[in-house]
């Protein structure tokens, strides 16, 4: 039985691989894009300022916040520094893929977004924890969400979203536990109060606003209430404490992910434009769920307390701008996924054998999630030619009919709809008949981002720091486990073999997806969140068509009550791998939250080519700009700004040469 059903899954992922995926290898298509001379994309372009730290990958926040000479205590502190840094408390993004809709990933939260609510602070700061080796665990309250981290055979509280720990007078940072004892405990003694919102803040603002100093010692003494008895944010304080903890503590947790990371990509006649700024686009626009920070005085009035944790930026939502000129690009038959049967001469894209259909295959992967989305292309149409436009968001394996062009000339195609919530798509064309072809085609995107990790100038000399990274692209297979209707892809997309898993991928059996990169396969990241015995799940990968797999997850992490984590990465694959089967291998009693693949490749055509960056700021209410042509993979070099600056945008484009 089993030997059946891996020869039909290998029939299966051969079908759903060739032809659909737009690979340009000689296997898949019969036609290999033609090299070019230099590179064609730029991989894992950086841009880093010395007044702000880098958060783009896990390995970047561990090295900006966490080093080996550390007590425990120090990492636990500097963990919760960096959530309070970069999540502002407010309504969370919502990308309908993780359990409950969320976005549960402290590395996408503090690039893309900036800001979250209370359990996905608490989940978040769990997971970086264990990176920095900590125990860690999710804890609910009432109304209200916190978590712990653990050494010295206790617990110590920390509280991201409302901006607080505990000492204690020996210097330790109190617990759950311990809070909720002096808070009870007290109430215990004034009865009168217990429960009452309205007493509770008459008590606290009582005698000029020093009334609460009279309560629980452990609260007095906290360093982050203001005089007053705010919290930071000034959003809640004393009194909402007194009702927060007057209830025994209990493990909970959403489901985390430490999946996510910054890479960005560029073609000739590709710009991204980052904005310390935006236009009021959100993630939320289809639910009429504005964060309040997406406001014009965001950063005076919401995010006033943000300075002192290191925030140059004016707001904390940004909207930038991804553009794609593709035929600027001159290494377009090299940097396309398909380039079959065509020519590419002075810009225009024709048809080469009038006899056959000639197929372009475009990719379009940002580091930053869509939110709008638009296609221009001019047409060339010859006698009885046309030109189908097809759109896919799961990496090639279906393709959805945008437009049947028939008639020479210029057209725009919305595609909102279709990226809105995405990262990576592709469009195809096929053109038929002699003379048929593109004389225009470009792509434009808003995008969302968070302001706070930017690389912002300060008053006085800034070193500006470029890199590009290994040349590497990125894939994700990705999708939501519930269903959310057309607000998001589900696993199911994917086109996976289950075998024995009920309706929540939990039983015994396994889950198992084709995969599939344009370029050599180096590393596969294979991760999921699970409720159920600590050994249920295991991630496995087959190189051979499903004839042996080879388990790659390592023992998995204990996060909250029967929660458990797997990350496992492998980077062991045979030379010239572009095609795999990833399996999620599982025993009885578990039900999966969210999963994730994330494959690293090596496009044929990446490579170094020198990057042109764009400063825009105010300083004294005149417009500044600096422009620098980076013309090695690594350098450094100075801004100055004689008065304090406003950002305006950063813009990063292959240089024109």
């Amino acid at each position: 039985m089993r030997k059946s059903w891996q020869a039909s899954l290998a029939v299966a992922v051969a079908a759903a691989l060739i032809g659909t995926t737009g690979c340009s290898s000689a296997s898949a298509q019969g036609t290999r894009p033609p090299q070019v001379n230099q590179a064609g994309v730029v991989c894992n372009v950086k841009v880093m300022s010395d007044k702000v730290k880098d958060v783009s990958s896990i390995e970047a926040w561990k090295k900006s916040y966490i080093n080996d000479s550390m007590t425990p205590q120090e990492k636990a502190i500097a963990v919760w520094t960096s959530m309070v840094s970069h999540q502002h408390q407010e309504s969370p993004p919502a990308e309908y893929l993780q359990s409950g809709g969320l976005v549960v990933d402290p590395i996408k939260i503090m690039n893309v977004y900036g800001y979250s609510f209370c359990s996905v602070a608490a989940s978040e700061m769990c997971e970086l924890g264990k990176v920095a080796g900590l125990k860690a665990r999710g804890l609910g309250i009432k109304t209200h969400n916190v978590m712990e981290f653990g050494w010295d055979n206790s617990w110590h509280m920390f509280d991201a979203s409302l901006i607080n720990y505990f000492p204690k007078p020996d210097g330790t940072i109190a617990s759950a536990d311990e809070i909720s004892a002096e808070v009870r405990g007290w109430l215990e003694q004034h009865p009168e109060l217990r429960g009452d919102g309205k007493k509770l803040t008459a008590f606290h603002f009582a005698d000029g606003k020093t009334g609460w100093k009279k309560g629980p010692v452990l609260l007095t003494n906290c360093p982050w209430y203001t005089p007053t008895g705010w919290w930071p944010a000034k959003t809640h304080g004393w009194y909402s404490t007194m009702q927060e903890y007057d209830i025994k503590p209990f493990i909970t947790q959403d489901t985390p992910s430490l999946s996510y990371s910054v890479n960005i990509q560029l073609r000739q006649g590709e710009k991204l434009t980052r904005n310390w700024s935006n236009k009021g686009l959100h993630i939320n626009m289809d639910r009429d769920d504005a964060p309040g920070c997406i406001g014009p005085n965001a950063g005076t009035e919401l995010l006033f307390h943000t300075a002192k944790f290191g925030n140059l930026a004016p707001g904390r939502i940004g909207n930038g701008v991804l553009e794609y000129d593709a035929l600027s690009d001159k290494a377009l038959p090299a940097t396309a996924l398909t380039f079959e049967n065509l020519t590419f001469t002075d810009g225009k894209l024709r048809v080469k054998d009038g006899s056959r259909s000639g197929v372009l295959v475009v990719r379009m992967p940002s580091s930053y999630v869509y939110l709008t989305g638009a296609m221009d292309l001019t047409a060339a149409v010859g006698n009885g030619g046309s030109i189908v436009a097809s759109f896919s968001d799961n990496n090639g394996l279906d393709w959805k009919e945008l437009s049947n062009v028939t008639a020479a000339g210029a057209q725009k195609i919305d595609l909102s709809k279709k990226v809105f919530r995405r990262y990576d798509y592709r469009m195809k064309f096929e053109l038929k008949g002699a003379g048929t072809g593109l004389d225009a085609l470009s792509f434009t995107h808003d995008i969302q981002h968070s302001q706070r990790p930017l690389p912002a100038l300060a008053q006085g000399e800034n070193t500006i720091s470029f890199s590009t990274g290994e040349q590497l692209s990125t894939m994700r297979v990705e999708g939501s486990i519930e269903d959310f209707g057309a607000k998001q892809l589900r696993y199911t997309s994917f086109h996976p073999q289950m075998v024995g898993l009920n309706d929540r991928l939990g039983g015994t059996g396994s889950l198992t997806f084709p995969v599939q990169t344009p370029g050599d396969l180096k590393s596969i990241r294979a991760g999921c969140f699970y409720r159920g015995p600590a050994d249920s799940y295991q991630v496995q990968v087959s190189y051979d068509g499903g004839k042996t797999f080879k388990t790659i997850s390592t023992t998995p992490t204990l996060s909250g009550d029967s929660a458990n984590s797997v990350n496992p990465t492998t980077t062991d694959i045979p030379s010239g791998t572009k095609t795999a089967l990833v399996r999620y291998a599982v025993k009885g009693g578990a039900a999966l939250d969210s999963f994730w693949i994330v494959l690293d490749y090596k496009p044929a055509a990446a490579g170094f080519r020198p990057v042109k960056l764009t400063y825009a700021w105010d300083e004294d209410g005149k417009e500044r700009t600096d422009v620098h042509i980076a013309k090695t993979p690594e350098e450094t070099y100075k801004i100055t700004c004689a008065a304090k600056p406003t950002m305006k945008n950063i813009v990063m484009e292959v240089a024109a040469q």
